[in-house]
């Protein structure tokens, strides 16, 4: 499918200033040019020509708030110096295996004031001697080439931060119940420790009542024992009369 038709399809009866994303990945441009694409996509923020015989962006239409740009495989050699007038706000370019050869073709990105991340893999560029020191003293405002910034750290993975975020979201409920369970344990805890407290208290009670049921016992039994021998000593008396 051409690109220009491909363009109408993906619009599926939208006008094209409602239109923020458009992928047109494997169509063709019969003649090396950007065709379908006009000014009144006002609104485009993301767009990906992969693979679609590009060899100029000469026909780029103006799309100023356009900010990722996808035109890897494709012929592009030249007319870079074309996104910094129809694309001044870009962020991110991806030229990756088109045919860029010399720094000088690259030096045309200078005026892409806001380029944050740029990818020449697979361009015979990156072939060049001190190709990274270069292209980074270049253009100073890259941050990440290839993937890359100058310290060897890799760029930073959307997909990996959203994982992260979501884990830590679901890190909170658990966290909380896990608190209410030691509320829980501790007033259980506190509760067992009164049952206990009651349960010798009574055994104390038990203990005294038993103590004082011998002492009683005890009187009671010495009390028999001197009745005793009080009627002892009286059937004596008696007999001595």
């Amino acid at each position: 499918m051409d690109m220009k038709k491909r363009i109408a399809l993906e619009q599926r009866n939208r006008s094209p200033a409602e239109i923020a994303e458009l992928v047109v990945d494997n169509s063709r441009s019969a003649d090396g040019e950007v065709e379908g694409l006009t000014d009144e996509f006002t609104e485009l923020e993301f767009l990906s020509m992969v693979n679609v015989g590009l060899s100029s962006l000469a026909k780029l239409p103006s799309l100023p708030k356009l900010r990722k740009l996808e035109l890897s495989d494709n012929n592009l050699s030249g007319s870079l110096e074309t996104l910094s007038e129809k694309c001044p706000n870009l962020t991110y370019l991806n030229l990756s295996g088109n045919k860029i050869k010399e720094l000088s073709t690259v030096e045309a990105l200078q005026n892409l004031k806001s380029l944050q991340s740029l990818d020449l893999f697979n361009c015979e560029i990156t072939s060049l001697e001190d190709y990274r020191e270069s292209v980074f003293e270049l253009l100073p405002q890259v941050t990440y080439l290839d993937g890359f910034d100058q310290e060897d750290n890799e760029a930073p993975d959307s997909e990996a931060d959203d994982e992260d975020e979501d884990g830590e979201d679901g890190a909170g409920p658990t966290g909380d119940y896990d608190e209410d369970d030691d509320e829980e344990e501790d007033e259980d805890g506190s509760e067992g420790g009164e049952v206990g407290l009651s349960f010798q208290d009574e055994d104390e009670e038990d203990y005294a009542e038993e103590e004082e049921e011998e002492d009683a016992a005890g009187v009671q039994g010495q009390k028999r024992k001197r009745d005793v021998d009080d009627e002892g000593e009286e059937d004596d008396d008696d007999e001595d009369d």
